[in-house]
């Protein structure tokens, strides 16, 4: 078998392959033999078929599929040891049914060759935009942290999280309560402001004390949710669809939340055993905090950033766009010859990226290893906890929930990619000169929105 290639330019080519009888005439017996084995024909027993029986029978259809393997697979070896780079996968030249009484063929393919891209990254400069943790944030995390590990206790005023107790009574349209076996009237009712979906009746609460009485409307505080005023009113849904009266509540007890003292007990809950023992310390810990969670918005501002500044420095460069339009009509029901080209033009910047970003990781030796992606795994373990308030997850605890996330196959070659991009975007900022600039909250939004 002889394989050679034609070069039509920088970015298209030619592969032709010659294959003679003497490549393809063994494979073919022995798949007829293998056949003649597992198949039964009138008058043979199984396995008894003569070869001149199952070539009559089955040889055209053996010659073809043999053929086609063996020419298909010389194409990807020669592509493979002669370190090709190719775009896509080869088209054949022409797609037509071969005469199977030949014993010579030449097949050729056409090839989209990969670019030659030059990346400086030395004369590369990026922005990254570095956020201020500000006081008003740390105020602002401070409190939460306080609250979610504060008491419950009783209290002399509502607040816009507190919870409100006593009995709710319906209203006559007088204003008056309403009497009788049909009346709606809770003894023990529970109303939590804060929850309620019309503000406007949450705000009746705000600011009552104990003994104080306050005439809402049920069915505008739960905007006509008949399963959340069902369960306010302690009625079955087919009443709640029926009660759109006022009510007026009786408050009996208030209960706020009291904030967590700084003190050792709640450092420790918080951030876990001899991780910060004074005031000092957890102010800073919180800043410290604040400001890794908030570095992932300026690793996703610079990948933006960079990944466009990349493109337009070294984006400059031909491709096989022929070439490339006919192979994803191949492969894409969504794709046809009247739409390709206004669909292709959307491609151009991400399958530029991607050779760019491909070169920069070859020259730059960005390998990912398992290590890579089981810390991505466990980064990611991390963060979910942290949105539940656990900031002193044990390492063991994030291993066996990162190994779980890893198991799903759809995560993992998630978790993968972007493994990969974090180590890449890493060789970048090694590279190329990188300007820290530090900004305020509201200035890193507008630049990101701009940048978007």
């Amino acid at each position: 078998m002889n394989v050679s290639i034609q070069k039509i330019d920088n970015v298209n080519g030619k592969i032709t392959v010659a294959i003679e009888e003497n490549d393809y005439k063994d494979k073919v017996t022995a798949e007829l033999k293998r056949i003649g084995k597992t198949h039964t024909l009138p008058g043979f027993r199984k396995g008894h078929v003569t070869i001149d029986q199952l070539r009559r029978r089955f040889g055209k259809q053996v010659k073809s599929d043999v053929i086609n393997q063996e020419v298909y697979e010389a194409v990807i070896n020669y592509i493979r040891e002669n370190q090709l780079g190719i775009l896509g996968e080869p088209l054949p030249v022409e797609v037509k049914e071969i005469n199977l009484d030949d014993a010579n063929y030449t097949f050729e393919y056409e090839i989209g060759l990969t670019p030659e891209i030059n990346v400086d990254l030395a004369g590369t400069t990026l922005p990254y935009y570095n956020i201020e943790v500000s006081k008003e944030m740390v105020d602002e995390q401070d409190a939460n942290f306080r609250e979610r590990f504060g008491n419950q206790v009783p209290g002399e005023e509502v607040d816009e999280k507190a919870l409100v107790k006593g009995s709710i009574m319906e209203l006559n349209e007088d204003g008056t309560v309403k009497e009788g076996e049909d009346a709606i009237q809770v003894v023990s009712g529970i109303i939590a402001p804060m929850y309620l979906k019309s503000k406007e009746e949450a705000d009746k609460f705000i600011g009552k004390k104990l003994n104080d009485k306050v005439v809402f409307n049920p069915w505008n505080a739960c905007e006509g949710d008949v399963t959340r005023l069902a369960s306010m009113l302690n009625i079955d849904k087919e009443k709640a669809a029926e009660a759109k009266a006022n009510f007026e509540m009786s408050i009996s007890e208030i209960i706020v939340v009291k904030p967590a003292e700084l003190n050792e007990e709640y450092y420790k809950n918080l951030f876990g055993p001899d991780k910060v023992n004074n005031e000092e310390e957890y102010f800073n810990a919180i800043k410290e905090m604040i400001s890794a969670q908030i570095s992932g918005n300026s690793e996703l501002l610079f990948h933006m950033q960079a990944e466009k500044a990349l493109v337009e420095q070294y984006g400059n460069f031909e491709l096989p766009q022929e070439f490339l339009k006919k192979w994803l009509v191949r492969r894409n029901e969504g794709l046809t010859a009247e739409n390709i080209d206004a669909e292709f033009e959307k491609m151009i910047p991400s399958l530029k990226w991607q050779l760019i970003k491909e070169r920069i990781a070859a020259v730059a030796e960005v390998k990912i290893e398992e290590a890579d992606v089981t810390n991505h795994a466990k980064a990611i373990a991390r963060q979910q906890f942290a949105q539940y308030g656990m900031t002193n997850v044990e390492d063991d605890m994030l291993a066996d929930y990162a190994k779980r996330i890893l198991e799903d196959k759809n995560s993992r070659s998630r978790i993968i990619e972007e493994a990969g991009d974090m180590k890449l975007f890493e060789a970048i900022k090694q590279s190329a000169k990188i300007e820290d600039k530090s900004v305020s909250i509201e200035e890193f939004k507008t630049i990101a929105e701009n940048a978007q």
